[in-house]
């Protein structure tokens, strides 16, 4: 099984290899999704292309964001570059650059945005050009198991590293929240600030680190192909170190043998350990914080400054840093100078501090050992690229069709005389719904889950939120804002595609311009921004730092909805959307009280726009999403 490490920078690239990797993944300046670690130039791909294959190593490379129309052309043309210098394959989230790759000789890996779950996913890869997928980190070992028996394309298995709280690709709580998006690369981390529930303040959506050396032996017994480490904005201790343990491990050495790297891969970056959703549907989050705070040694008694290193539960050596902490705060931090009896060179109140160490001096001798990062350069040059996208002649609307999401018969009755199409999102209550609806002669489309590897669809039309779910039936397809189509290049047997909610009016319009398909955007609703398979998280409200409220439900499907703390509002865009040639207005009225879908349904089906203020009034507030301000 190959051992898959970051490489963040070129520091970090000669770190990874020294640790004994078999492939590293890393990214350009542009397309990646992490957008602000250091990265690569062309010249430096090149260059790290020769370094590690004349060390054995493979290279990986991030193509991974949502692309828009604009930026197609040089997305391809990077691509074509690193065909033409030799890497070894490149990651892949955004659907229309896919298609527009299919020509492009150079092996294509899904990347875990694309939300692949399934058999079926798997299957739908290989039908795709895809040779390998990034698989979802909310599986556990058993639906791995049988997910990836018999796999027509290779498998990837994250074991090491960050864990996303929110399913990977579908978060919009940066984007619509802090404005920086995730599936731009520019995620600003929301999942690592404290919220309120319940009058309780935690890191409540902040998970541990995940740490799988135990499990490698497994995941390469039921034919994993790759273990991937996260880290690419970590030091190159953390790549060396990370390196180290999992490839040793891998080749079956002895624990004694690398223990000390283990250690101190646990000093070098650690917000607390665990196995993620490997060993079972458990909770990932360590509340308590969310920083790194290194190797967590215990509590000690201090008083007049003085305190006994045998209080705590691992041993400690002159030189090595330690932080003091005071629950939340951080008290100070000091390197020791003697064990035993110890003293602080800061006054402290008297009292018990939990401890971590956050300096090994042996992290020093890593560091010396890795010496200085290797000169990377190349002369290779990008070849310019078109990708042609015909411009099509798209029937102009008055306004667009209305089609409603609802999760309840109740709401179901109360927009149904204002619909042209319902969305369901309740297997409890769907065979009843579409009987209502089948007696007013209207569509029902039932919603397919946000996550669950078993899901088939029942007969008739449904909606599909990741490629898995998209069935070679002869039922229509629709497709979710959460396929992420950023552009007009996605060629997909949808009936109907619902953009990216991500997107600005004047890139809505040049995607209508040359889209063949049938269209919806958004324009109310408490938007999704997160998704997760954390059962710790209950129905309720989260509260962030400055007072904004975020509803938090269950679905019967396992999984929790962060959702907006206000409401999209586009009622006044109506008409513009229509002369865009958008086919359908999405109106989501899930979980809403039954006066306001059916107040929601008549403004929006009379284009009633002085509405807008009274829905603003009794919906507690109104947001216009990236409609206006586009995402970056």
């Amino acid at each position: 099984m190959e051992i898959l490490s970051p490489a963040g920078s070129p520091e970090g690239l000669a770190a990874a290899v020294m640790g004994g990797c078999d492939a590293v993944y890393l990214g350009g300046k542009s397309f990646g999704a992490r957008a602000f670690s250091s990265n690569f130039t062309d010249g430096q791909i090149e260059g790290a292309v020769g370094y590690c294959h004349d060390r054995g190593v493979k290279v990986y490379v991030t193509v991974n964001t949502l692309i828009k129309d604009s930026e197609m052309d040089d997305a391809v043309s990077f691509v074509r570059f690193l065909a033409d210098i030799g890497a070894d394959g490149v990651l892949l989230q955004d659907l229309g650059l896919l298609r527009a790759l299919h020509s492009v000789d150079i092996p294509k890996h899904a990347s875990t945005q694309m939300g692949i779950c399934s058999r079926r996913g798997l299957q739908w890869c290989a039908e795709n050009g895809l040779s390998r997928a990034v698989l979802n980190r909310e599986l556990t070992f058993e639906e791995l198991k049988d997910i990836v028996r018999d796999s027509p394309v290779e498998t990837e298995v994250f074991v090491q590293g960050a864990l996303c709280y929110c399913l990977s690709g579908g978060c919009l709580f940066s984007s619509l929240v802090g404005g920086r998006s995730g599936n731009r690369g520019q995620c600003a981390q929301p999942c690592r600030k404290k919220y309120a529930m319940d009058g309780k303040a935690s890191y409540r959506l902040s998970s541990a680190d995940l740490y799988g050396v135990e499990w490698l032996k497994k995941l390469e017994s039921i034919g994993i192909t790759s273990a991937k480490i996260e880290g690419r904005m970590r030091s190159q201790a953390y790549a060396y170190l990370s390196a180290r343990v999992y490839s040793s491990a891998n080749r079956g050495i002895p624990y004694e043998e690398w223990k000390e790297d283990d250690e101190l891969l646990k000093t070098v970056f650690n917000r607390g350990y665990c196995d993620g959703y490997l060993g079972g549907v458990v909770s990932p989050v360590q509340q308590e914080y969310a920083d790194n705070r290194g190797f967590y040694l215990g509590k000690a008694s201090f008083k007049g400054r003085k305190f006994s290193t045998g209080e705590l539960r691992y041993p400690v050596n002159v030189r090595d840093g330690i932080s003091i902490y005071d629950g939340d705060e951080k008290i100070g931090g000091f390197k020791l100078t003697s064990v035993g009896r110890a003293a602080s060179p800061f006054a402290l109140p008297d009292g018990t501090y939990d401890v971590y160490r956050t300096y090994d001096p042996r992290i020093d001798e890593v560091k010396n050992m890795i010496g200085e990062a290797p000169k990377l350069s190349g002369s290779t040059e990008r070849r310019r690229a078109h990708v042609p996208c015909r411009e099509i002649e798209r029937a102009k609307r008055e306004l667009p069709e209305m089609s409603f999401y609802v999760s309840s018969v109740r709401n179901l009755n109360a927009v149904l005389p204002y619909a042209d199409r319902i969305y369901y999102d309740n297997p409890q209550s769907l065979d009843e719904a579409k009987g209502i609806c089948a007696g007013e002669g209207i569509e029902c489309v039932e919603m397919a889950p946000r996550f669950d590897p078993a899901w088939m669809p029942h007969d008739g039309p449904y909606m599909a939120n990741t490629p898995g779910q998209v069935f070679g039936t002869e039922d229509r397809v629709y497709a979710s804002y959460f396929m992420n189509v950023f552009n007009a290049h996605v060629r997909m047997p949808f009936w109907q595609t619902t953009l990216s909610t991500e997107l600005a009016d004047r890139e809505i319009e040049e995607i209508a311009k040359h889209f063949p398909g049938r269209l919806e955007v958004m324009v109310f609703g408490r938007t999704e921004l997160m998704c997760t398979r954390d059962p710790g998280l209950r129905t309720g409200v989260l509260e962030d730092e400055k007072g904004y409220r975020f509803p938090v439900y269950r679905d019967p499907y396992g999984t929790a909805r962060i959702l907006n703390s206000s409401d999209l509002m586009l009622l006044p865009y109506l008409r513009q959307l229509g002369s865009f040639g958008i086919d359908s207005a999405g109106i989501d009225v899930r979980k809403r009280p039954e006066r306001i879908a059916a107040a929601v349904a008549k403004a929006f089906a009379e284009d009633d726009v002085p509405a807008k203020k009274d829905l603003a009034g009794i919906c507690g507030g109104i947001n216009y999403g990236a409609y206006l301000r586009g995402t970056e």
